[in-house]
């Protein structure tokens, strides 16, 4: 049995300073793989420097959706930093309508920015959204997103934006919020999700899963998801954790 955390941020100093431990406890909990997620530029090359150095760790790049007064991504600029082998996709990106306010044609001209990059050099976009589920399907739907495909992570959304993603080729991810007992509608969907859409992450530091709700999460916990999705599908954890794994390894084109 064995698992694979799609979605980290183990560069966060809160897990990067103690990254033995971190990638002992992988170790310990049959995680094999994980991805470590850019959230801005001027951080990537710390993204860059796990996946470099740990053969089991693999990275993205890209500008989280409601990171203000940062590089902004270009095109080129990200092309260019996803051509090292151990990127496999862009993002994170997307929308996030929660925190800020305004004007925020920023968001989607950023998030247009990402998708076009990944349409050009061939690698799936990681997309965040919150509060924006319309927005974010027509900008996919306006740019092309499928011809790039990916993954909606951390997924707290309706059934009926999960089958508009599905319809254009993404994965769906779950991680630890399905865990909460008041996640009633994401329960849901995950009864829904197609096993071969299907990713589980933790989104770590932040959302740990029951029991270590409130604490520092990461991926090692990512078994955590996987045991409520195989409660919720009546389905042994085994074929979560292997079906997760595959679809892991489609996606992200990995041999």
């Amino acid at each position: 049995m064995s698992f694979v955390d799609s979605h980290c941020h183990i560069n966060f100093h809160e897990l990067a300073e103690n990254i033995t431990d971190v990638l002992a406890k992988m170790q310990q909990n049959d995680v094999l793989n994980a991805l470590c997620v850019s959230v801005n530029l001027a951080d990537f090359p710390e993204v860059l420097a796990l996946a470099s150095q740990y053969p089991h760790i693999y990275a993205s790049v890209g500008v989280h959706p409601d990171y203000e007064q940062v590089e902004e991504p270009t095109v080129a600029r990200l092309v260019a930093l996803a051509q090292h082998a151990k990127v496999v996709a862009i993002g994170e990106t997307g929308l996030d309508y929660l925190r800020l306010t305004g004007d925020l044609e920023w968001q989607r001209e950023r998030f247009r920015t990402h998708i076009r990059a990944a349409r050009e050099c061939a690698k799936p976009l990681i997309i965040h959204t919150r509060n924006a589920a319309e927005a974010t399907l027509r900008i996919m739907a306006e740019e092309g997103a499928a011809d790039a495909g990916g993954v909606l992570h951390c997924f707290t959304e309706s059934w009926e934006v999960a089958q508009q993603a599905l319809d254009m080729g993404f994965y769906i991810s779950f991680s630890g919020i399905i865990t909460f007992k008041s996640a009633l509608q994401i329960k849901a969907v995950a009864q829904r999700v197609p096993l071969d859409r299907m990713l589980i992450e933790t989104d770590s530091p932040y959302l740990a899963p029951v029991p270590f709700r409130g604490k520092l999460n990461q991926p090692g916990y990512v078994k955590h998801v996987a045991e409520e999705i195989a409660l919720l599908r009546d389905i042994s954890v085994a074929e979560v954790g292997l079906r997760t794994s595959e679809n892991f390894a489609r996606l992200f084109k990995l041999s």
